[in-house]
């Protein structure tokens, strides 16, 4: 409380939280502007035999499953964004530019990553299209209403990546974050809702009982993940020049155990989402041999066992993925020797880097296990409890818990600024 009587009490900083809150609400009105012809029974039962797509509704806040023409969310731009980091450990330029180029780099970076999404929500928006009007979901459509849906949903989603960028300039938070973390927190109500009206005086209340509890673990862990870190102590050496005395001072350097945060979770999502709407996109096709596949592949996508494995294992791969882009150990070896510093027992230069990478990958096993356990939490715990009726599971847990702490910190951080 008294955090945000502080914040009221700084005009500048008041305006930044109401200019963010203002765009969340446009955020959640564009996300329940629907698109003409649809079948909305036919939808709901769509949805409730899919369980991917009924995730990614959780995810987009109600998008998809109003169908609204924001249906596509943050998707698009998020897969563009996995796509050029990927370039980036496969053509050097694109390494260069960005990690080496500095601000103006990152900026070209940042463009092509815009542009690029524009393609993607376009293929992405076709599909989803031909895949609910096979399903009876959207009536049949003229050229000319095909053609104005696709582009309306195209531009809903660039309007949400411009939304996600405005919050993010204002220092406040991740903006893509922020909107999925709005999106979440918006399904939330529906969900126990949902819950309270599916109960019945014989279902087993130690199940519901158990959930809560599971939940409420699963936001203590995720705080002490979040905030754990490895101190490494690095050593100065004292140097003279003139009269005055440098160094001689000792530090530590900060290895946090969940580097990557919520990311690799929101990557691994949106890696999840071409096969699913791919095989459902060419389930309807007259070649029968990809006809097969696609429902060879609908079939391990339905499979809550074998869907978690995937999930889990690319939710391993894109957290070690993730922190090599964000931690260097070579780059932070080089700084450290040329700033006169040393950790104990260990040599300067080649030996310190192969020391703080055979530690960071021995750190990153644990939050990269941690997050997998996480995301294929509420499988688990709907194949014990047996409540399907609570989408909230444990990414959404985490991401909310995650954001919001990283949100804090920020405050925190722009308040400080303010009192010195």
């Amino acid at each position: 409380m008294q955090r945000i009587l502080q914040i009221f009490k700084r005009p500048e900083l008041r305006n930044k939280v109401l200019f963010i809150f203002g765009l969340l609400v446009v955020f959640r009105i564009i996300s329940n502007i629907p698109i003409p012809a649809i079948d909305a029974s036919r939808l709901q039962d769509f949805l409730s035999q899919n369980q991917f797509f009924g995730l990614i509704s959780a995810f987009t806040g109600g998008s998809f499953s109003a169908l609204s023409i924001g249906m596509l969310g943050l998707g698009p731009y998020i897969t563009s964004s996995i796509i050029m980091q990927l370039l980036t450990m496969i053509f050097p330029a694109m390494e260069q530019m960005y990690k080496y180029e500095g601000e103006a780099g990152r900026a070209r970076f940042n463009q092509y990553s815009r542009v690029l999404t524009v393609p993607l929500a376009i293929l992405q928006g076709y599909g989803f299209l031909v895949l609910l009007s096979r399903q009876g979901v959207i009536d049949s459509l003229s050229m000319v209403e095909w053609a104005s849906t696709l582009l309306v949903i195209t531009a809903g989603s660039i309007f949400f990546m411009w939304l996600g960028e405005l919050i993010t300039e204002k220092n406040l938070g991740n903006g893509t974050s922020l909107l999925i973390l709005a999106g979440i927190v918006a399904g939330f109500p529906g969900s126990v809702q949902q819950a309270l009206f599916s109960y019945t005086s014989g279902q087993d209340l130690f199940s519901y009982a158990g959930f809560i509890i599971v939940a409420l673990i699963v936001v203590v862990g995720v705080v002490y993940i979040s905030e754990a870190q490895r101190n490494i102590p690095v050593n100065y050496a004292r140097r003279v020049r003139g009269f005055k005395v440098y160094g001689g001072v000792s530090t530590y350097l900060p290895m946090r155990v969940n580097n990557a945060g919520v990311i690799p979770i929101i990557f691994a999502l949106s890696i999840l989402l071409f096969p699913g709407m791919i095989a459902n996109f060419l389930a309807g096709t007259n070649i029968a041999v990809i006809s097969r596949i696609s429902q060879i592949v609908n079939g391990f996508l339905q499979s809550q066992v074998w869907y978690s494995m995937f999930y889990f294992l690319l939710v391993v791969l894109f957290t070690y993925f993730y922190t090599a882009i964000t931690f260097d150990p070579k780059s932070i070896s080089e700084n450290i020797q040329k700033q006169g510093g040393y950790i104990p027992g260990i040599r300067p230069g080649p030996m310190t880097a192969q020391f703080l990478n055979h530690l960071l990958n021995r750190v990153t096993l644990v939050g990269a296990i941690f997050l997998g356990v996480i995301a294929v939490l509420p499988n688990i715990v709907q194949g014990f409890t047996g409540i399907t009726a609570l989408q909230v599971g444990g990414t959404s847990i985490l991401i909310v818990v995650s954001v919001a702490l990283e949100t804090m910190k920020q405050v925190d951080a722009q308040l400080s600024m303010y009192e010195y």
